[in-house]
């Protein structure tokens, strides 16, 4: 089973707009659904806070503290695909970010479902 990663925005996720929280990606996961291709055990969700400075370095602990370095990592749906956007980094460049630091891949977006 393929151990991935996945990256909330905080604002998002605490604030309510459209993602009440990391169900939705958890559900991707666990079926394989959306951008989530196969079943997948989810090894650590990190919530980026703004402006995310910390992202790297909080995805490089969440990896140390779990002792598991995921195959993948994916910035959730509602990080990828937010509406007013971020104003601090786009998801491409959190992205290339992330995997110029931990040398994995990362997808944007988890799911489809609204």
């Amino acid at each position: 089973m393929e151990k991935v990663a996945i990256v909330g925005c905080g604002a998002y996720m605490d604030s309510g707009y459209g993602c009440p929280g990391e169900w939705r990606c958890l559900k991707a996961a666990a079926l394989g659904d959306g951008k989530i291709e196969n079943p997948s055990q989810v090894i650590a969700f990190v919530k980026c806070e703004c402006p995310g400075r910390s992202l790297a370095s909080n995805m490089g602990m969440a990896m140390k503290l779990s002792e598991m370095k995921p195959d993948k990592i994916y910035l959730s749906s509602c990080l990828a695909n937010a509406a007013p956007g971020c104003p601090y980094s786009s998801a491409e460049e959190m992205a290339t970010i992330l995997e110029n630091k931990t040398g994995i891949p990362v997808t944007l977006g988890t799911h489809d479902y609204h």
